[in-house]
């Protein structure tokens, strides 16, 4: 059931982030007058996920299970090789999901199942890759969760999509297959101690380092660019505006702990994966109606409603199918 418990906080940290994230950037947030550009958000939510990863590694003492060096008589964490290049791609993950819910023009549910949907995609390629068997049911998830996704593209709105957003899923789609490798070869097992060890890890080295690549594109980035994340950590004052930056950046972490839960259970990626995915893009219909509520926003069409629809039905699948085992050959 961890899993499953992992899938429910998920969800719950999920739809309110991105439906935040989808407002604030609109300006429609209480005490928020203007819109504030995607860019801008990520240095204040950032800083605010590092202090949200500091403080569950430390609550939940699983600081202990990283790599540990000495220093001033005491023993700190310290993340590996290639739990340092996993949490660059985490961090990559981070900042990419939040800009995702940022564009105009491209529908929050659509942008979701895009970048959930070349997840889904490249599950049992990996699996295949880390040498680990796919059962039926997880087969039978993967496909509902891709027909969400293409039942998506026969809606015709909201894909105006700018080059600036396809790069932005490409690289997030890049950095979840480079991810996934690390995971399935260094952490899914069905020792706790393994999946403890690489999340605290990996955690170790993800937010810090999208805070640095924030600051070094303040630094060298082009001109456009350097105004606004020097905006973002400058520019937001200390009212309303900072605040729901924060509270994003808190929500944003927490998808980043239930996320990585759910990656790191010890069954094939073609089970974790739908399970990761089908949450995500459930919490992206609850937001988009918690904006249709509060942003009088057009709520989802009926084709993204049935994409929902799929994806419950890849749950079912997932949480009934292991029930149905074949029976035992009685003794000759």
């Amino acid at each position: 059931m961890n899993i499953w418990l992992a899938a429910l906080g998920y969800f719950l940290a999920y739809a309110p982030y991105s439906a935040l994230t989808k407002a604030m950037s609109s300006g429609a947030l209480p005490g928020v007058d203007e819109r504030i550009s995607g860019v801008a958000i990520l240095p204040v939510s950032t800083m605010a996920s590092l202090i949200g990863m500091v403080l569950f590694l430390w609550g939940t003492g699983w600081w202990r299970s990283a790599a540990q060096f000495q220093f001033a008589g005491r023993s700190w964490p310290r993340a590996t090789r290639y739990t340092v290049l996993s949490g660059l791609c985490t961090a990559v993950i981070l900042m990419t999901t939040t800009l995702a819910y940022t564009f105009e023009g491209v529908s929050i549910v659509f942008v979701m199942l895009l970048m959930r949907g070349g997840v889904l995609v490249m599950a049992p390629l990996i699996d295949e890759l880390s040498g680990r068997a796919v059962r039926w049911y997880s087969w039978g998830a993967l496909l509902l969760s891709m027909g969400a996704l293409l039942v998506a593209f026969a809606e015709r709105t909201g894909y105006d999509i700018t080059a600036t957003c396809a790069a932005n899923v490409g690289l997030y789609l890049l950095a979840y297959f480079i991810r996934l490798q690390f995971m399935s070869r260094l952490a899914k097992s069905s020792e706790r101690g393994d999946s403890h060890r690489f999340f605290a890890e990996e955690q170790l080295v993800a937010t810090p380092a999208a805070l640095a690549l924030l600051g070094l594109m303040a630094l060298l980035g082009p001109e456009s660019l350097r105004h606004e994340i020097v905006d973002g950590f400058t520019g937001l004052g200390a009212g309303a505006a900072l605040a729901w930056g924060a509270v994003i950046g808190l929500l944003s972490q927490g998808t980043g702990i239930f996320g990585g839960l759910i990656l790191l259970d010890g069954r094939e990626n073609t089970f974790c994966v739908p399970v990761n995915r089908a949450s995500s893009i459930l919490a992206g219909v609850v937001a988009a109606y918690l904006l249709v509520l509060f942003m009088d926003k057009a709520p989802p069409g009926p084709t993204e409603l049935l994409g929902a629809g799929l994806v419950v039905a890849a749950i079912l699948l997932l949480t009934l199918g292991p029930k149905f085992r074949p029976a035992a050959k009685p003794p000759v």
